[in-house]
């Protein structure tokens, strides 16, 4: 029998050492930052309706209070990103994450999020791929939509394979999962049809069903379970089950499954990070990993390359995400209640993904970095690899494999690392022995939960994108209430997606998916700069710019080493499957920053333009 315990170290770094800290400065930028620019940069004002009003047509533009909107916006926009990321990070150290983390969602993520959800909502909820047609030009506008069409797509990918990858050949997790859209839907009867407002109630019986949920899908997990057998679903039948679903959340009513299932969801996720969070300051554990280690200037047997740029690439969601500005300008813009919504919802939510990554990142370095490493390496890679001068050892691995009925070791892409790391503060919380298993399969669920909020959310948005763009060709097309065009959309968006996570692997996508996320980042807020100077707030351009260049420096850096050292490489495989993969890789990264240079380049000309001319400036409803 292994016991199963955290390794301290008078030396080592106390949790709560960072987390509190952290956590002040969170709450001092929203205090201070977001006051500032609510205040001088929006100039908010509850008495302009919003676009959820004035378009209302009780499917995609619906009014949603407050709070179920923040509810569905942060769990659409909190996917994989702010757990795997910090995950991976890891890798480099504490520190490097940390701060990237704390920094990055103040002066950069959070501002990025809430100006797209302002210039959208100021202009008829606009799409992204509008915005960038609007405020640069049309040349932008085209070359726009197909980045982030492709974005969009590789992110799915990316987020489907993690959440795949999780639950295959997990009766318990699986249920669980399933679960969540009755669940939804009921609720959302409730609340609009049924019940209407009744808010409270509908949550209450969400939460009920929801820890029902959670506790009766034990025993499918049972070889001998008939019920289980329904759910033990193979890899392949996982994907087809994700694309139906995909498909489904996409063309019903957001008042019946979106939004009441993202509002379900975010108390799970907000629920679990509040109890990490206590879990951190009851067990406080020591951070077994340093502030730096010595992957620091690259040969990282999880991440290839240095500290810079590509650990700012890899956490990329937890300190910002240009994925958040689809979701603030394809579904959270077109159910704005009041413009007053706009601080809470847009930078708000951002903070707290923040919080995410931050929690992410204790499970991660608490871990011994023996056992860290065996579960995001191959076991043959894990022999051969030293830590710190000295040969990885595990500490807990065979105990904790031994606890959850499964195999760990080897399980690469982050989300079982971050489930074992969660799995044992929790379980060393008083009264909390022996249910480890129970914490680690929960913590699957709560990370599945979050990917599936945002696999609905994006492919919603993909369909409104896709839609537009065909109704330049047809236009029945760009009418969202039109079925077959919905219909016909979200397949070709579904199918995109589910191809990719059929045929790929994390270790080829999430990269492609970190710097395509950042550099639609750097478009996203290359749009807000060019709506602050022509809304004649030329001096506030600041709180934009700055982000702007410290991001496009480290994603095109980032870019061009992922092609030189390890795409390119792949290309001049002998090996056919290898080299062909290779050439994908290198070609679409290379495209993709030709793509966002080309809506740069447009951007700076715009900008241009606008400070020379003594045209007055544009009123910022228009």
């Amino acid at each position: 029998m292994h016991s199963l315990c955290f390794c301290y170290h008078p030396s080592l770094m106390s949790a709560l050492y960072i987390v509190l800290p952290s956590l002040c400065i969170l709450a001092i930028a929203y205090r201070y930052y977001s006051a500032f620019i609510a205040t001088r940069i929006w100039m908010l004002d509850d008495s302009r309706q919003t676009p959820a009003h004035t378009k209302y047509d009780g499917a995609n533009f619906y009014p949603t209070t407050r709070w179920v909107l923040f509810g569905h916006h942060f769990a659409a926009i909190t996917g994989a990103g702010p757990l795997v990321g910090p995950m991976l990070a890891a890798q480099f150290g504490w520190a490097p994450g940390l701060m990237w983390l704390v920094a990055g969602v103040c002066l950069a993520g959070a501002v990025h999020d809430s100006m797209i959800l302002w210039a959208s909502s100021r202009r008829g909820a606009k799409s992204m791929a509008d915005l960038v047609k609007i405020e640069i030009g049309p040349v932008a506008g085209a070359v726009g939509t197909v980045a982030i069409l492709f974005t969009l797509t590789v992110a799915l990918a990316g987020l489907g394979i993690i959440v795949v990858n999780a639950l295959a050949d997990s009766a318990w997790g699986t249920f669980t999962i399933a679960m969540t859209i009755p669940i939804g839907m009921f609720m959302g009867l409730w609340m609009y049809v049924w019940r209407k407002g009744r808010i409270a109630e509908a949550t209450t019986i969400g939460v009920i069903a929801m820890l029902a949920a959670v506790a009766g899908g034990e025993p499918l997990n049972h070889p001998d379970s008939w019920l289980g057998s329904f759910f033990h679903l193979s890899r392949t039948q996982l994907v087809i089950a994700l694309c139906v679903y995909g498909f489904l959340a996409s063309v019903l009513p957001v008042w019946l499954l979106l939004a009441p299932r993202g509002y379900l969801s975010s108390f799970t996720k907000i629920g679990t990070i509040v109890l990490l969070a206590f879990g951190v300051m009851i067990v406080n554990p020591d951070l077994q990993m340093p502030a730096f280690t010595q992957f620091t200037s690259g040969g990282g047997p999880i991440i290839p390359g240095p500290l810079f740029p590509f650990a700012f690439i890899t956490i990329a969601c937890g300190a910002i995400s240009g994925f958040h500005a689809l979701i603030s300008s394809g579904t959270t813009s077109k159910m704005l209640d009041k413009e007053t919504d706009i601080r809470p919802i847009g930078y708000g939510a951002m903070l707290v993904e923040g919080v995410v990554g931050i929690m992410a990142l204790v499970a991660a370095t608490a871990m011994p970095p023996g056992d860290y490493f065996a579960i995001n390496m191959s076991p043959a890679a894990y022999q051969r690899q030293s830590f710190e001068g000295a040969p990885l050892r595990h500490v807990n691995l065979e105990a904790i494999e031994a606890a959850v009925g499964e195999k760990v070791e080897g399980r690469t892409g982050g989300a079982v690392s971050l489930a074992v790391g969660m799995a044992m503060i929790f379980s060393a919380l008083p009264g909390m022995q022996g249910l480890l298993a129970y914490w680690y399969h929960f913590a699957i669920m709560f990370e599945a939960l979050f990917i599936l909020t945002t696999i609905d959310s994006g492919t919603r948005v993909g369909r409104f994108l896709i839609q537009e763009a065909l109704g330049k060709v047809y236009a029945p097309f760009a009418r969202t209430d039109w079925l077959p065009g919905g219909f016909i959309a979200t397949g070709l968006l579904v199918g995109a997606w589910g191809y990719f996570i059929y045929t790929g692997q994390v270790d080829t996508i999430w990269p492609m998916f970190g710097v395509a996320n950042q550099l639609l980042g750097c478009v996203a807020l290359a749009v807000a700069t060019t709506v602050l100077i022509s809304t004649g707030k030329a001096r506030y351009t600041w709180v934009t710019i700055g982000p702007l260049i410290f991001l496009a420096i480290n994603t095109f850096y980032g870019g061009f080493l992922n092609i030189r050292d390890n795409y390119w490489p792949k290309a001049m495989s002998d090996v056919s499957s290898v080299s062909t993969q290779g050439y994908i890789l290198s070609i679409c990264t290379a495209v993709l920053m030709v793509l966002a240079v080309v809506i740069l380049v447009s951007a700076v000309s715009k900008w241009s333009s606008l400070l020379s001319s003594d045209q007055a400036p544009v009123p910022a409803e228009s």
